[in-house]
């Protein structure tokens, strides 16, 4: 029987948005320019601190860490909707799907920890300014970007291999675009005791626990801004850390949307829809938030392309 249910699960099949047929070619359009203004973006991006010496400070190295990911995390997770919406082919080999799934949840956790490193940088340029640069110096930018990445990759691994040890004999139709753990779950009828176990403290340890040092480096933040007694000098304090702050939010409202329900609330396509919010539109609108009012990046960017736009902002 259980040779059965392996054989059978040889290949899923990936629903995607097959359920609004009307809709595939808004959709196939819509998906398609979302990914490549995100690549696009992220890698010029990418192109402006490589080449600008102006750049060659902790938030933009943190900074091209988020946008190298953000190019991997998208191309992970929309390639297979982009061959089912453009081929019609919604099949996906099971080794590629839970390939794919140990790299969405690897790139995942990893920026769920940089986002805490990059809090940690904007709490010490604020809270402790005279003190920054040798803070936040080469040594240790490196190394806690370094550890985003190890821990992402390493601490996802025993989620994907027991995962990949399943049996899936309830049915090979994945209600989704891509291959994500909790549907999974939902196919499988294998023991999830161990699986729910590991994901729990993972939970805790590479989630719940960056995510309360993030708000405690915040509530410092925003008490040392408080504290400031001029306006202008309270708006400049703001300004240096409002870019991150807006991706934080943008990034763990989605997470918590998806996955921070109770059972009663799960919803496949709305599942699908704040899954496609922080796969496609998150990472589109990340080089533009750090980028729109920050007065470096322009002037990187006017001086590669060789124009003068946005140089009057204040």
């Amino acid at each position: 029987m259980v040779e059965e249910n392996r054989t059978s699960t040889a290949e899923f099949i990936l629903l995607g948005f097959s359920d609004h047929p009307h809709l595939q070619l808004l959709i196939s359009v819509t998906v398609f320019l979302g990914f490549l203004i995100s690549v696009l973006g992220n890698f010029m991006f990418l192109i402006l601190v490589c080449a600008d010496p102006h750049l060659q400070k902790p938030m933009y190295f943190f900074l091209s860490n988020l946008s190298f990911l953000d190019i991997c995390n998208t191309s992970v997770t929309l390639s297979t909707l982009l061959k089912s919406l453009l081929t019609g082919n919604m099949f996906i080999s099971f080794s590629v799907c839970m390939a794919q799934l140990y790299f969405f949840m690897s790139l995942t956790t990893t920026e769920v920890i940089l986002l805490t490193a990059m809090a940690y940088d904007r709490y010490a340029a604020i809270c402790n300014p005279l003190r920054y640069v040798l803070i936040m110096n080469r040594r240790v930018c490196v190394l806690l970007a370094s550890f985003s990445w190890i821990i992402g990759f390493v601490g996802t691994m025993p989620q994907a291999i027991m995962t990949s040890q399943f049996s899936f004999c309830r049915s090979n139709e994945i209600n989704h675009f891509f291959c994500d753990l909790t549907v999974l779950m939902k196919l499988s009828c294998s023991d999830l005791l161990n699986l729910e176990i590991v994901v729990f403290f993972e939970g805790v340890f590479v989630v719940a626990i960056p995510f309360g040092l993030t708000l405690t480096s915040y509530s410092y933040i925003i008490s040392n801004i408080l504290n400031i007694h001029s306006a202008n000098g309270r708006r400049k304090a703001f300004s240096t850390c409002s870019s991150h702050l807006t991706i934080v939010i943008l990034f763990y409202g989605a997470l918590i949307c998806v996955y921070v329900r109770p059972p009663s609330m799960y919803s496949p396509k709305q599942d699908k829809l704040f899954s496609l919010l922080y796969t496609a539109l998150i990472p589109m609108l990340n080089p533009i938030i750090y980028s729109l009012r920050n007065k470096e990046v322009i002037k990187a960017l006017n001086k590669l392309l060789g124009t003068n736009y946005g140089m009057n902002i204040s």
